[in-house]
């Protein structure tokens, strides 16, 4: 009479297939540049990570330069160590064609990020420590986003104080577009392109910086060429500030 076998001698066999070990590397991967894009966004405030309050203070803004710098050191760390492992993976070649692109999309997108934590911290220190023949009022940058509609873009003009921001600059500022139609040279103002801004000169008040942004809608037979920007402070701090932008290389992206 055989003996019967108890349940604790029982053994459960589990197929795994050779890829699977990968797989599972993987997604972890995934997880962990996920998980640093999320802390990446969750510092970040409405309107994009270079909001600063009307009242802020010096100290405010050194902390904020300084918990800029550490989110780039750990955002930096986690690319180089994603891409190590994302290069161990790749040699197995055991992964998944999908899950690796994915991996890969995962790592540009860090890249662009730390990009622009890189690009803030700049605009930072060039408020608080800029250069003898950068102070006062100052263009910094003028952006265009192309969007679905023909000849329709988002526009984002950024104005600063550099240097002595213990008082508040005000003034108006004016965009032109130049461009050419019917063989002839044309220059629009940004008010005629654009619901956003009523008044040939846009007004402006701010200790730091201010945005100002919107939509435009080039003409039919409009062919833009530049961009022209002209700020001017009134008041005490009276001075002028003018810069111009080749609209290719506005939209070359």
């Amino acid at each position: 009479m055989s003996e019967q076998r108890k349940p604790a001698d029982e053994y459960v066999v589990i197929r795994r297939r050779p890829g699977d070990r990968w797989r599972w590397a993987l997604t972890l991967i995934i997880l962990t540049v996920v998980a640093a894009a999320a802390g990446y966004y969750g510092g970040l405030v409405l309107g994009g990570s270079r909001s600063i309050n009307a009242e802020t203070s010096n100290e405010q803004l050194e902390s904020k330069v300084a918990e800029l710098e550490v989110e780039i050191a750990v955002l930096e760390s986690n690319y180089r160590e994603t891409q190590q492992q994302l290069v161990n993976l790749e040699r197995g070649k055991l992964v998944d064609g999908q899950a690796l692109s994915q991996a890969r999309n995962i790592i540009v997108d860090l890249e662009t990020r730390v990009g622009a934590l890189q690009s803030d911290l700049t605009f930072y220190k060039n408020i608080m420590a800029p250069s003898e023949t950068s102070k006062g009022l100052q263009v910094d940058r003028f952006s265009l986003t192309s969007d679905r509609l023909d000849s329709v873009y988002s526009f984002k003009l950024v104005l600063t104080q550099v240097g002595n921001n213990k008082s508040y600059i005000s003034g108006v500022v004016a965009v032109n577009i130049i461009g050419m139609r019917d063989a002839q040279k044309e220059v629009i103002a940004l008010r005629d392109l654009s619901q956003e801004i009523e008044d040939l000169g846009v007004k402006f008040r701010f200790r730091y910086f201010q945005d100002v942004e919107g939509k435009l809608a080039l003409p039919k037979g409009f062919e833009p060429l530049e961009v022209q920007v002209v700020a001017q402070a009134e008041g005490r701090k009276s001075s002028q500030a003018e810069r111009t932008f080749d609209w290719n290389d506005l939209t070359e992206n």
